[in-house]
């Protein structure tokens, strides 16, 4: 059976979004990064660079969420389009997500809730490129049903795993100054294989408080600053 490791956050939500989808049996394993598990060396075995998400799949680790669902996705031959149009921009639109949106907002997020100062340039720096790809996005969306065309895709999943958690950004306003692609990530909510994921983690149990040993957890390279 396929093992899935796990954390209720952005990037591994893609991945779950796509198992849902799929409707294959799969074993839930977290993966509590505010503790630090993802350094463990059991974990560093199916992962190197101490990330989730990953999984284990007929034996074969894969990292990296965007890897992940290419691996999925040609293996089952679904929500990968088979026409070479489609295909291409499919795979055009996945790794604008992979290279741009997803570090871009992981790093906007860092800047605005974690970092142990303001620092307004990195904030101002980060934010504004998050803002341009979700313009590019939009202004995609406003001419096409999904970023591939008219197919459903992992490259519209891997938009909604960062789009669905757009408010740590953009506050209360959410997606509002992005109408196409809230209208996207609206459409993929309703869907119950997205209820299903978001659902996971209440089966496990997490961290949840932010405090030292989870500042050290996340950010090991920061911590000759606290010295």
């Amino acid at each position: 059976m396929l093992e899935f490791y796990f954390h209720p956050t952005p990037n591994p939500t893609k991945v779950a979004l796509l198992l849902e989808e799929l409707e294959i049996p799969f074993e839930l394993s977290a993966v509590d990064t505010f503790k630090g598990e993802q350094h463990q060396p059991a974990f560093l075995e199916i992962n190197p660079n101490g990330k989730v998400p990953a999984i284990v799949d007929d034996g074969v680790a894969v990292f990296d969420s965007h890897a992940i669902l290419l691996h999925l996705g040609a293996k089952h031959g679904r929500f990968v389009p088979a026409n070479p149009s489609q295909h291409a921009a499919m795979l055009s639109w996945l790794l604008f997500i992979a290279t741009g949106l997803s570090p871009f907002s992981g790093q906007a997020v860092h800047f605005m809730h974690h970092a142990p100062e303001p620092l307004p340039y990195a904030r101002n720096r980060y934010i504004k490129e998050v803002e341009r790809h979700y313009r590019v996005l939009d202004a995609r969306l406003g001419g096409s049903k999904y970023l591939a065309g008219d197919t459903y895709s992992i490259a519209d999943m891997a938009l909604w795993g960062w789009a669905n958690f757009a408010g740590y950004i953009f506050g209360e306003k959410g997606l509002t100054d992005y109408p196409h692609v809230k209208r996207l990530v609206d459409e993929i909510s309703s869907r119950p294989a997205a209820a299903r994921a978001l659902a996971l983690k209440d089966k496990l149990q997490f961290k949840t408080e932010f405090d030292e040993e989870t500042r050290r957890a996340l950010f090991p390279q920061n911590a000759s600053l606290a010295v």
